[in-house]
């Protein structure tokens, strides 16, 4: 068993990995890949649920102790079910999530828990059926709300719904808070994060003029369109009074959802979930962060917002564990400090992992 965490180059300790199993997805989210999807990569670019795994005990014994499988959409990889459970046969790992956008749930999760997936985060960003088909492109509202039925019915706790919000969309947010209120839910929202391309990073809704079909248009995201999460908060207190209901108000520590990490929680007077806030651009919580990824191809990245990445796809091919554990270490020695200001990443957040 490892006796403690490593340590980056700013003393925090590194216990979270969150691996993208796929870069592939049954959605096509305006915000997080191009509309024909990302380029195809050749099977042998990807790793393996073996390879995966392997590399999860390897860092298990370097201090990760909690696991998130994300994409792309991780439910759409026939080699979900066996991953978590090699992932769950290693001891030192406490915690096993999975990021989905919901539709394949009420088909798997009996399995998924079964192999033992602790719990899940569901993305939705809207409860108005027009405006989700023009964000996911080809989703449908009802697939997502029937995987968050299901992700209850089936016992993963926490469920949590996570929500990116854009100004131009004017989404019904106090809407999507209020799904917290008579169920066990967490909705947490998240302020958009420009991930991507240049000429396809962001969305926003459309010119009328130029868009009469109401096409959200990525290449015309810019920095207007992020909701800070204080200003979010007034939003959705000054809703919640207008419709005579109660504010928001903080979360005593007991009720905090498991796997709180960056977010900021408050809930409704007597709700049995919670409403989190997610200040990636606004208020930066690099000095608390504890995680690393993987990318689906090999490659460890110290931070979402950073284009660096050490490649361990060949050291794992190869059978050389020391080798695999030199460049986990290298990589947290390099996590930087804080994200700068960006404006734009080379890959789309599907090929990163959310």
């Amino acid at each position: 068993m490892v006796k403690h965490a490593l340590q980056d180059g700013f003393d925090r300790k590194i216990s979270y990995l969150r691996i993208a199993v796929t870069d592939k997805c049954n959605f096509r989210c305006v915000y997080c890949m191009p509309a024909a999807g990302v380029p195809p990569r050749a099977h042998g670019e990807l790793l393996s649920a073996e390879e995966i795994a392997r590399f999860v005990r390897l860092v298990a014994g370097e201090g990760i102790t909690r696991v998130r499988l994300t994409g792309g959409e991780p439910l759409v990889s026939h080699r979900i079910i066996p991953l978590i459970e090699e992932i769950r046969a290693i001891p030192q790992i406490e915690d096993i999530s999975l990021t989905t956008n919901g539709v394949l749930l009420p088909r798997l999760a009996p399995k998924l828990k079964e192999a033992g997936l602790d719990r899940v985060n569901i993305s939705l960003d809207t409860l108005d059926p027009v405006q989700f088909f023009k964000i996911t492109r080809l989703g449908r509202l009802e697939q997502t709300l029937a995987g968050i039925d299901a992700a209850l019915e089936y016992g993963f706790d926490p469920v949590k719904v996570n929500c990116v919000v854009v100004r131009r969309l004017n989404q019904d947010v106090l809407g999507m808070a209020n799904l917290s209120v008579d169920r066990p839910v967490h909705v947490r929202f998240i302020e958009y994060m420009p991930i991507g391309s240049d000429e396809n990073r962001g969305f926003c809704a459309a010119d009328a003029g130029e868009n009469p079909d109401g096409e959200l248009r990525p290449e015309q995201w810019d920095a207007s369109d992020t909701v800070p999460s204080s200003e979010l908060r007034q939003i959705i207190d000054a809703a919640a009074s207008a419709a005579g209901v109660g504010g928001l108000e903080p979360v005593d520590n007991a009720l905090l959802p498991d796997g709180v990490g960056p977010a900021r929680y408050w809930r409704f007077p007597g709700a049995a979930g919670t409403v989190g806030f997610i200040s990636a651009m606004s208020n930066h919580f690099c000095s608390s962060c504890n995680r690393m990824r993987l990318t689906a191809d090999g490659a460890i990245r110290p931070c979402l917002f950073s284009d660096a990445e050490y490649r361990v796809r060949e050291a794992l091919r190869s059978g050389d564990d020391a080798r695999i554990v030199e460049i986990f270490r290298d990589a947290v020695a390099h996590k930087p400090q804080e994200h700068e200001v960006i404006e734009g990443t080379e890959r789309f957040m599907s090929q990163i992992g959310g």
